[in-house]
C-alpha cells in the first residue's frame, strides 16, 4: 500500500499528521488574538498536559499501540513530558502519528532545503540580514523550534508565533493519491503554509507525491488590479473547507476562508489530472461562527453525520417562511448553496442540491452505496440555544478513527446525548486509556464510539478534533 492515500472520511485511519500544542500558543496576548486568528488566550500548560496529551495517546493506541500499550503509568509519571517532545530521547517516534515538527526537521537537515527555506521565512517575515545569519548557525532542533514559535533560543520573539499550526488539516488534503496544498486567507497563517510545502516537496516520506500536489495560484490578471482590490480577489483555500468523502467525490466549502475563484481553479486541476469524477460546492455563510464546513458537519461513518440542525435543510424553512417576507418579515434563516460538478465524457454537468441533508443522502448511497437508514445527529441534540453554543466549542467537528468511533469534545453535553440517543456509547478519555491497559476494550473490536476528550482549553482554539488532524493514509470505506 502507498503511503499517501485517503477517499474518504471514514476509511480507517492509518497514518496522519499532527502538531502538539508549541511554546507560540503560550505567546498569544489579547491584543493580537484576533490577528492571529484566536478568539481567546488559552492556558498552555493545561492544554497540553490534561487535554491534548490524551489526544495524542488515543491516535497511537488506534494506529501505532505498541508505543504505548502497557507503558501509560510511565508516560504519565514523568512530569517533563518528554513522551511527546520530539527533541527528546524519550519521544515516542511513530511512523504513522506523525508530528509536524519533527518533519521540519528532517528537512533542515538537507543543507540546500534549509539554506532556501530559512532565506523564504525570512523574506516572508522581513527579518534583518543580521537575524538571518544568527539562524543559519542554530542547530536543527533550535532552528525548527524557532520557525515554529518565531522566538530564539535566548528567549527573544524574532517573528509572530503561528498558533494555528495546531490545525494541521489546514495546510493541506490528500485526495486519493494526490495532495491539494492550501493557500491560507489569513497573513498569520502565511509561514506555516511555507513550512508545509517544503516539508512535501522535499521530505522523504511523501516521494510517492512528486508529480501530484496541486497547488493553488494566483492568475496574472490579478497582478494588475488595484491593490485596494486585489485582497477581496485573491485565490484561498483551506483544508477544513475540503473534505474527500468518496474515491470520486471531493467536497469543497466557498466560505469565510476558501473563495469562489480558489474552488473553481481546484475543480478544473483535480478535473483535468482525473482525481475525481465529481466535485461539490457548498457555500457556507462567511460569518466567524462557521469559519469552514467541517465546523457545521462532519462524517461518523458511511450513513451517519453530525451537523448543525440549523443548515440541514434551509430551503424547507426558507419555503415555510417566504409568505411572511412578503409581508415585510426579515429572513430569520440562513442560506446555503450546493452545486454538484461532475466531469463526463460528453462534458461538465451540473447537479443542484436544495438542502445539506440532500447532499449527505447522497453522499451515502450514492457514492458510498450504503443503504443503511441514515442518521443525522445534531449539534446540542437540537435543542435551543445547544446547538449554536455546541457548535462553536466544536460539535460538529469530529475526526473519524475507523466507522463509527470517532474523537470529540467532552464539553458538548447535549451533542453528546443525540450520539447516545441515536445508539451510540460515549466513553471519557482517561476511562478509555485505562480500560485499552486493562484489556477490557480493545481499539480494533471497539464500534459505534465517541471518544470525549478534555476540551476546556483546545476549544477556545476554536477548532476539533478534525481540525487537528492531517489524514494521510486511510483504508477503502467500501
Amino acid at each position: 500500500m502507498s503511503n499517501i492515500f485517503v477517499s474518504s472520511e471514514v476509511g480507517t485511519l492509518r497514518r496522519l499528521i499532527i502538531h502538539s500544542p508549541d511554546s507560540g500558543l503560550g505567546k498569544v496576548v489579547p491584543s493580537k488574538a484576533q490577528d492571529w486568528l484566536f478568539e481567546d488566550i488559552v492556558h498552555l500548560q493545561t492544554m497540553r498536559r490534561d487535554e491534548y496529551d490524551y489526544y495524542v495517546k488515543i491516535l497511537l493506541y488506534f494506529l501505532d499501540p505498541e508505543k504505548v500499550k502497557g507503558k501509560l503509568k510511565e508516560i504519565d509519571a514523568d512530569t517533563s513530558r518528554d513522551f511527546y517532545k520530539p527533541e527528546k530521547e524519550k519521544y515516542f517516534h511513530s511512523d504513522k502519528v506523525i508530528e509536524f515538527e519533527k518533519l521540519l526537521k528532517d528537512i533542515l537537515d538537507l543543507p540546500e532545503v534549509r539554506t532556501q527555506l530559512v532565506a523564504a521565512v525570512c523574506a516572508v517575515e522581513e527579518c534583518s540580514f543580521q537575524f538571518q545569519n544568527q539562524l543559519a548557525h542554530l542547530s536543527v532542533n533550535e532552528l525548527a523550534k524557532v520557525l515554529i514559535t518565531g522566538t530564539m533560543p535566548n528567549n527573544k520573539m524574532l517573528f509572530p508565533p503561528i498558533p494555528n499550526l495546531i490545525f494541521t488539516r489546514d495546510i493541506g488534503i490528500v485526495v486519493n493519491d494526490h495532495l491539494l496544498l492550501n493557500k491560507p486567507a489569513k497573513y498569520a497563517r502565511t509561514r506555516e503554509s511555507l513550512l508545509a510545502r517544503y516539508i512535501f516537496f522535499n521530505h522523504a516520506l511523501f516521494a510517492d507525491l512528486r508529480g501530484k500536489i496541486i497547488e493553488i495560484t494566483e492568475d496574472e490578471n490579478h497582478f494588475l488590479l488595484p491593490e485596494d482590490e486585489q485582497e477581496d480577489r485573491l485565490n484561498t483555500l483551506e483544508g477544513g473547507d475540503v473534505m474527500m468523502v468518496a474515491p470520486n467525490h471531493l467536497l469543497i466549502g466557498v466560505s469565510e476562508r476558501t473563495t469562489v475563484e480558489a474552488a473553481r481553479q481546484a475543480i478544473d486541476l483535480l478535473f483535468t489530472r482525473k482525481v475525481v469524477k465529481k466535485v461539490t460546492i457548498v457555500k457556507i455563510p462567511q460569518k466567524r461562527d462557521y469559519m469552514h464546513i467541517d465546523t457545521i458537519f462532519t462524517q461518523i461513518k458511511c450513513n451517519v453525520w453530525v451537523l448543525l440542525g440549523s443548515l440541514g435543510r434551509v430551503h424547507e424553512e426558507a419555503e415555510r417562511q417566504i409568505i411572511w417576507e412578503k409581508l415585510g418579515q426579515k429572513p430569520g434563516y440562513e442560506s446555503l448553496t450546493i452545486k454538484q460538478f461532475i466531469n463526463k465524457d460528453d462534458g461538465v454537468k451540473i447537479r443542484d442540491f436544495a438542502n445539506l441533508e440532500d447532499l449527505l443522502t447522497s453522499v451515502t448511497k450514492d457514492d458510498l452505496n450504503c443503504y443503511d437508514d441514515i442518521k443525522f445527529i445534531y449539534s446540542g441534540n437540537n435543542q435551543f440555544p445547544y446547538g449554536a453554543r455546541e457548535q462553536w466549542t466544536d460539535s460538529c467537528n469530529l475526526l473519524a478513527l475507523k466507522a463509527g468511533v470517532a474523537i470529540g469534545y467532552d464539553r458538548n453535553d447535549h451533542t453528546a446525548q443525540a450520539f447516545r440517543n441515536a445508539g451510540f456509547k460515549t466513553i471519557h478519555a482517561a476511562e478509555l486509556l485505562e480500560k485499552f491497559e486493562n484489556n477490557e476494550l480493545n481499539p480494533e473490536t471497539l464500534t459505534d464510539t465517541i471518544i470525549m476528550l478534555p476540551s476546556a482549553e483546545l476549544s477556545r482554539a476554536r477548532g476539533g478534533s478534525h481540525c487537528m488532524s492531517l489524514p494521510i493514509l486511510r483504508e477503502s470505506a467500501i
